[in-house]
């Protein structure tokens, strides 16, 4: 795999895209959300992990995260991948639950194994995280801002912090259904933001 496409700094900010296989909408659905959830609260008390901003849309998530020594982001976040996709799954093949789109999904997600030649029956997410190295304060803002207007900019909300499955609440308000380390500490309306915290883990 090219280095471009890999974690160097495991403890420095770095701006992660995990992508479902296909660009199918799994997320769509409020079970699948929640399974990402719980997983990064698991992973925030267990392996290190620290999120300073995100946003799960339909296909996709972006996340600003690093990890907390002696943990690697790297192996948190392929544990996080490793461990979704099992529950993704055991979802999709409940047939006691309705799934409507089950038919087209599993094939899916087969195929995608089958073509890149994956150990796996399934593969439910893209293999790449597609990280960026985050290194200064201006690069930071730049990129939760994007993350941030991404449910915007997909016209399904008019302002950042009304789309729930973002961290745009936590800073617009101080609260969210996730709870992230916050960046700065004050926001204003029009998308300004204020420093309230100097210490987040930049690159070295």
């Amino acid at each position: 795999m090219s280095t471009k496409y890999k974690i160097r700094d495991q403890h420095g900010l770095n701006f992660i895209t995990c992508t479902i296989s296909g660009w199918a909408d799994l997320f769509t659905r409020a079970e699948f959300r929640n399974i990402v959830l719980d997983s990064w609260r698991y992973c925030s008390q267990h392996k290190g992990l620290q999120i300073w901003g995100y946003v799960i849309m339909p296909n996709h998530l972006h996340m600003i995260a690093n990890a907390a020594p002696p943990f690697r982001l790297e192996d948190t976040i392929r544990d996080f991948k490793a461990h979704t996709a099992r529950k993704f799954l055991e979802v999709l093949q409940d047939f006691s639950k309705q799934e409507s789109r089950r038919e087209w999904l599993l094939p899916l997600f087969q195929d995608s194994a089958r073509k890149r030649r994956s150990k796996q029956t399934f593969q439910l997410w893209e293999p790449s995280n597609h990280p960026i190295e985050l290194y200064t304060e201006p690069v930071v803002i730049q990129k939760l801002q994007y993350l941030h207007d991404n449910p915007v900019r997909a016209n399904f909300v008019k302002r950042p912090q009304d789309w729930i499955y973002s961290s745009a609440s936590n800073y617009a308000t101080g609260h969210g259904i996730y709870d992230v380390h916050l960046l700065w500490t004050d926001f204003e309306a029009d998308g300004g933001w204020f420093f309230g915290n100097t210490d987040f883990p930049l690159m070295g």
